[in-house]
């Protein structure tokens, strides 16, 4: 009697919807479901996490990479356009930074007198100014520039543009001539009759993790990170080590720089080297 009560008491407690052939799902059943596109969504996480996991690291390396490959241009293009024997290395309480004279422009002065009017550069005696032969490039007419000869060192009182000796402020005229703005005698005539123009002093340093570029300062024979705010040229710097080997008359000077960048747990080291024309 029970058993032919039983489908009877069941209509009765879910009755079917009019216009529909279903007759819904029980808890278990919504509970199965659930695990079921839990278990299949962690697995799916699994499978997309780590691709997405590797380009975003990827990504960070290329930031990196781009940016010491940056930083070492930079440097590399002020360091060849550096004042021969300029170069110099010192340490500090941050690292080390390198120093060097920035070249504008350069060309030979008059040495000889010729068909008459020209001034020549008289290493005998103080002089105010000399014919700059064939004119400069890159000089702009009237501004004032350093006017180096024969630069021998980075160090020293003699034949070292820090300290000054050869060094005396002048500015570019429109006959190609170069006026100083003090009577200087020069202590070393050059071979090849050659003088530069340097208009600023520049240091890279690192400072806080930033790789940073100072200019334009007072030149003085003391080196040292300059007082001022720099540029930032990279960021994320672990360390930047350079070395400097001064080179001999019959080769050239020669600068390498070793980078390492580093964010999170992506790290890249990158060296370069820079060859330095250290003929004065």
């Amino acid at each position: 009697m029970n058993k032919m009560l039983l489908p009877l008491m069941a209509s009765l407690r879910y009755p079917r919807q009019k216009g529909s052939s279903s007759a819904g799902f029980t808890l278990v059943e919504l509970i199965v479901v659930i695990l079921i596109i839990s278990i299949l969504a962690s697995m799916g996480g699994i499978f997309i996490s780590r691709p997405i996991e590797g380009y975003i690291a990827l990504h960070r390396r290329a930031e990196l990479v781009d940016q010491a490959e940056m930083a070492l241009r930079r440097m590399q293009r002020d360091i060849r356009a550096a004042l021969p024997n300029s170069v110099r290395l010192y340490t500090d309480t941050d690292g080390n930074g390198i120093e060097f004279l920035h070249v504008i422009d350069g060309g030979r002065y008059r040495r000889s007198l010729g068909a008459g009017g020209e001034d020549i550069l008289d290493f005998t005696q103080a002089d105010n100014g000399f014919d700059a032969l064939g004119g400069l490039r890159h000089a702009v007419v009237g501004d004032s520039y350093g006017v180096v000869i024969y630069n021998l060192a980075a160090t020293g009182i003699v034949g070292n543009a820090y300290a000054g000796d050869n060094r005396s402020s002048g500015i570019y005229n429109a006959d190609s001539t170069i006026t100083l703005n003090n009577f200087t005698l020069y202590p070393f005539d050059s071979p090849s009759q050659r003088f530069f123009m340097v208009d600023e002093a520049v240091v890279y340093h690192v400072e806080d993790g930033e790789l940073k570029r100072y200019a334009g300062y007072t030149i003085d024979n003391s080196a040292d990170t300059p007082a001022g705010t720099g540029s930032v040229v990279a960021q994320h710097v672990q360390s930047v080590v350079f070395q400097y080997a001064p080179g001999s008359p019959s080769r050239a000077g020669l600068v390498t720089i070793t980078i390492t960048l580093q964010d999170g747990d992506e790290q890249v080291r990158l060296l370069h080297q820079v060859h330095v024309d250290n003929a004065p």
